[in-house]
């Protein structure tokens, strides 16, 4: 009978291999988790949550500007790079230190160091085997640099939560929720921002009106966007300033770049090839309905797999796994009507089909829609418009998809979610009292459909 030092072997600290760590461990399996950086992954420290912190701070410009017409005057007093990034770093050391006591807490053995695999059983760390019945790869993603020339000037979405300062002015290239949100973060701070992109809308991926609509609203709020607009080249001045020059002919002048153009899976030299796990063109670890890849004894969940790269889907596989290999109920990730949020300015969400998906799958439907200029807007010289809509089976009447563009978006889709979720119809929707004055009561009052 082979001997295994553990039952489970996890490589990678983030969000899904801390939750897979510990749920395993609770069912009596024998695991150690090994990680070379910080705990949390890329949600805690470069992703989600200082994120969420900047973009907090970039708000509240706005904040202030909208509380004259209330009254207050005086709110606003400068504000200091140096401060938000001090305050940020003690909160992400916070949590590192949370997420590696919850792993101790649970039994887990923890490694620090870069994990490698010599087989389908074996893992070294620091020059050092280890034997696994089972080994989980939870390694995340990492930012997609740049292929053209010059394109080291750019930093990644990584480096900016490390600038030492503000820059004057910043280019932002792309057109995903990254670029979004740094664009608005820059905006919001100050910053003069220019956001490009070779595409004609933002978001592909999500409903194109959202896409669309937000590129207008982050135009009110003074993001200068520019569309089909590919960068060539990156060069530098000797004065210190990037120039980027697009395929269109044109350039854009800044003190900082960020290439905001993709992540891609984290697994490039971690002896996946050799141990026979197929990877995809990307790097992606292919695995079954179960996060099982190609070797029996080796899985993959979370950014590793290139699925659905979001926290809290790699923290739900983490979850299913630990029950499929030591739960005794083999369970499979259901990615149906998972929500998700852009917290960009104004914020987005959207859980459900896009009305493109919907069409795409050959649904006939109705359409619902609101656009509106929030009340607490009414007494200042804000023009952001909220916009929600609704895509519902016109033969079933089930509500697909929920879409939103406005404040606290992330929010209340998060509570739509758990109607659409559970399959709830239009009629269902229109029964439902609306909460009185509040944004989210529009979901539910919306009557007319949209032509």
């Amino acid at each position: 009978m082979a001997h295994y030092d553990f039952d489970l072997f996890t490589i990678g600290g983030g969000s899904g291999g801390v939750r897979a760590a510990r749920m395993c461990a609770s069912f009596g399996a024998r695991v150690a988790i090994a990680e070379s950086a910080r705990f949390g992954g890329t949600c805690v420290n470069v992703g989600c949550i200082p994120k969420k912190l900047f973009a907090y701070a970039a708000h509240f410009r706005e904040e202030f500007e909208v509380a004259t017409s209330f009254g207050w005057s005086g709110a606003a007093h400068g504000f200091d790079w140096k401060t938000l990034v001090a305050n940020k770093d003690r909160e992400i050391a916070r949590l590192n230190g949370v997420y590696e006591r919850l792993l101790a807490d649970a039994g887990v053995e923890i490694l620090r160091g870069h994990a490698r695999l010599r087989d389908a059983h074996s893992v070294e760390v620091n020059g050092k085997a280890y034997r696994a019945k089972t080994i989980l790869v939870a390694s995340g993603s990492r930012p997609l640099r740049l292929e053209i020339p010059g394109g080291d000037l750019a930093i990644s979405s990584d480096d900016a939560f490390y600038l030492e300062r503000l820059p004057r002015r910043a280019l932002v290239l792309g057109g995903g929720y990254i670029a979004a949100e740094f664009a608005s973060i820059f905006a919001g701070l100050g910053v003069a921002t220019t956001l490009a992109y070779r595409g004609t809308r933002l978001l592909r991926g999500f409903d194109a009106e959202l896409g669309e609509r937000l590129g207008v609203e982050m135009q009110k709020k003074g993001v200068a966007m520019r569309f089909g607009a590919a960068p060539v080249r990156i060069e530098k001045h000797a004065d210190g300033a990037l120039e980027t020059s697009f395929g269109d002919g044109t350039s854009a002048e800044a003190d900082l770049v960020l290439a905001a153009t993709g992540r891609g899976p984290n697994t490039r030299g971690m002896g996946l090839e050799a141990a026979g796990v197929k990877l995809a063109e990307d790097g992606a670890v292919v695995v079954d309905a179960y996060s099982k890849s190609s070797v029996d004894s080796i899985y993959a969940i979370g950014d590793a797999t290139d699925r659905m790269n979001l926290t809290p889907v790699a923290i739900a596989e983490g979850m299913a796994l630990a029950w499929t290999l030591f739960g005794g109920e083999a369970t499979a990730m259901d990615y149906d009507s998972v929500p998700t949020a852009v917290f960009s300015n104004p914020n987005l969400a959207s859980v459900g089909l896009s009305e493109e998906k919907a069409r795409g799958l050959g649904r006939k439907l109705e359409l619902y829609k609101a656009s509106f200029r929030a009340l607490k807007h009414s007494l200042s010289a804000s023009e952001e418009q909220t916009f929600m809509k609704l895509v519902v089976d016109a033969e079933s009447q089930r509500v697909l998809g929920a879409h939103m563009l406005g404040p606290d978006a992330g929010e209340i889709i998060q509570g739509i979610a758990i109607a659409v979720k559970l399959g709830a119809t239009k009629a269902q929707f229109d029964a439902t009292i609306g909460i009185h004055p509040t944004a989210a009561e529009e979901f539910v009052t919306m009557r007319e459909q949209a032509a």
